[in-house]
């Protein structure tokens, strides 16, 4: 059982302890006013902190743990809803020691950000949340006939992949062939964005993201759908890679079929990084919509898990993908292993959004 209340916290706070040592504990009054945050009025209500359902329960030291890594990213201030960056600077210099309780945590983020209840364009106060991991799969340092498939570094110049489709990519040799492994096992690591490689002699290989060619990812299970195919188990991933892996002719197929390429870098941490390029936490950690927000910033989720527990908790915008589109859209970061994928692949649920952003905005204005 995936266990979301017992994380050895204080593990956490020797590994960084050091890296933070000089973070100041300063709790008084911020002296940087910001310009009013840019976002359509409709989209954000700002609301009191007890009405986050669970707010009071959450533990919200991890997500404090993970918005430090927000700040030390070099954030990228883009989107529809762009929050002043010396003010979010500041926030970061008044952040809490890592040794702070968890009510003084608390009562950091309730004086420092406001609250706002996310509405989609419709008027709609509930979006979809789903779930990703970073996998382990086997893999080939020299192609065979099970590792089919290769994976590969971007070139240099994007010019030769942006918008080129995966089967061209890969006929071609577009990129630098790192290692191989079965397509199917490769189309799922790209999807996931990052994994580890257990190769041959045992010896394990971190790839984290590279850069994608920028073309529209088309669903496997889909297609099967499309063409009456049905798996034992449905359209779960699970099912349908299952599937797929004995059926190497239909495989390839619909794989290529999705124009969607995913290019990988060697890492020497096994830290899953995220768009802002820092490691992404457990449970702590989402994708959102870039083009809707600044990728940086805490967001309070409610929502319900595969097994049907509740999931409130404050949550770090520190990654993006393809298919997270929408103001109450996001993918909930489950971790690696066997546990993080069995909760990712049946990840899919209803749920309210919530966005904090600095306390010092008055309102919220239309962009001019």
């Amino acid at each position: 059982m995936f266990k979301f209340t017992k994380i050895r916290f204080f593990g956490v706070i020797v590994a960084l302890g050091i890296a933070f040592a000089l973070t100041s504990c300063d709790m008084s009054t911020p002296t940087h006013v910001g310009n009013d945050v840019v976002a359509p009025e409709s989209n954000l209500k700002p609301v009191p902190f007890s009405a986050l359902p669970g707010w009071k329960q959450d533990d919200v030291r991890y997500a404090l743990q993970a918005f430090r890594n927000s700040c030390r990213a070099n954030l990228q201030y883009t989107g529809r809803v762009i929050p002043d960056a010396a003010l979010v600077r500041e926030k970061c210099d008044l952040m809490p020691g890592a040794g702070a309780d968890v009510k003084t945590v608390r009562n950091w983020f309730e004086s420092h950000f406001q609250a706002y209840r996310v509405y989609d364009d419709t008027g709609h106060t509930k979006g979809t949340y789903t779930g990703y991991y970073s996998p382990t799969i086997p893999a080939c340092r020299q192609k065979t006939a099970e590792c089919n498939e290769p994976l590969m570094a971007a070139p240099s110049n994007p010019a030769q992949y942006k918008n080129v489709p995966k089967k061209k990519i890969v006929e071609n040799k577009i990129g630098r062939v790192l290692y191989w492994a079965n397509i199917v096992d490769v189309q799922n690591i790209q999807i996931q964005g990052s994994g580890l490689l257990k190769l041959e002699d045992g010896e394990m290989v971190k790839l984290n993201f590279g850069a994608t060619n920028d073309m529209q990812f088309k669903s496997i299970g889909e297609q099967l759908r499309n063409r009456g195919i049905k798996p034992d188990g449905g359209y779960s991933a699970d099912a349908v890679w299952k599937y797929l892996k004995k059926k190497p002719s239909l495989a390839r197929e619909v794989i290529y079929n999705n124009p969607r390429y995913v290019y990988f870098k060697q890492a020497e941490s096994k830290n899953v990084i995220g768009k802002l390029g820092t490691p992404l936490s457990k449970i702590r950690s989402i994708a959102v919509d870039d083009s809707i927000y600044t990728v940086g910033m805490p967001v309070y989720i409610n929502t319900n898990l595969s097994d049907g527990r509740k999931f409130q908790r404050l949550m770090i915008a520190q990654d993006t993908g393809s298919a997270i589109r929408g103001w109450i859209r996001a993918d909930i970061f489950f971790g690696s292993g066997d546990e993080a994928y069995k909760f990712a692949h049946g990840q899919h649920s209803s749920g309210e959004m919530y966005i904090l952003l600095p306390k010092e905005y008055v309102n919220v204005k239309q962009p001019k």
